[in-house]
């Protein structure tokens, strides 16, 4: 049976995030989120969990070569950095003063703003 509607799991991080890596080869690194994969729960982290693409050679390139480039990591082994500390935090939700839904780290109690984008 199929599902009337297909929604969307809420993430704790968004592009543009600081985030560190807190499991798998890449452990103890951080860096900027460039891309959140909601579909597949993973993001795409600036200079994190780099891999080596191997490029045909074409009448362009005749040569080929190998690139490196940034793969994507499951969310669940990132953690955001709080921007008042620095330090990683867990992230919870609650309504701020204007009565909209806001992250918060449960380290300080402070409310995170909005990346940019």
């Amino acid at each position: 049976m199929e599902r009337k509607y297909n929604k969307q799991p809420k993430l704790h991080i968004r592009t543009g995030d600081t985030v560190k890596v807190i499991a798998g080869n890449s452990k103890g690194q951080s860096g900027k989120v460039t891309k959140v994969l909601v579909e597949k729960q993973r993001a795409i982290v600036e200079g994190v969990n780099l891999i080596t693409k191997h490029i045909k050679p074409t009448a362009a390139n005749p040569q080929g070569e190998l690139k490196k480039t940034e793969g994507s990591i499951h969310i669940s082994n990132l953690m955001l950095v709080d921007p008042a500390t620095g330090q990683p935090t867990r992230i919870g939700r609650k309504v701020n003063e204007e009565g909209k839904l806001q992250r918060y780290s449960k380290e300080s109690g402070k409310f995170i703003a909005e990346p940019s984008k």
